[in-house]
């Protein structure tokens, strides 16, 4: 444990985020599961959950959860899926 008074406000600081990067991460992975998931039957709801599951992936690089690189990966795995999702009519 920490002696300096500073450092202990640091270490429950530490806490709190990872607390809410652990959160933010945990609904990207919820999301993309819901919408792997979907049946092939319902483009429509597919693209509304990928919009937002895009725009997930921007705030949590905006809130520095994430890589930029990574949130470009995932965002165009998304891109593929959907066009994959579109061609499997």
């Amino acid at each position: 444990m920490a002696n300096v008074h500073a450092a202990i406000k640091q270490i429950r600081k530490d806490a709190k985020r990872r607390l809410a990067n652990q959160a933010a991460l945990s609904e990207l992975k919820t999301l993309w599961r819901r919408l792997s998931g979907l049946p092939e039957s319902d483009p429509k709801q597919a693209q509304t959950l990928a919009q937002e599951l895009t725009s997930k992936w921007d705030r949590a690089v905006s809130r520095g959860v994430v890589p930029r690189r990574r949130a470009d990966r995932k965002k165009a795995r998304i891109a593929f899926f959907l066009t994959k999702l579109g061609q499997a009519k």
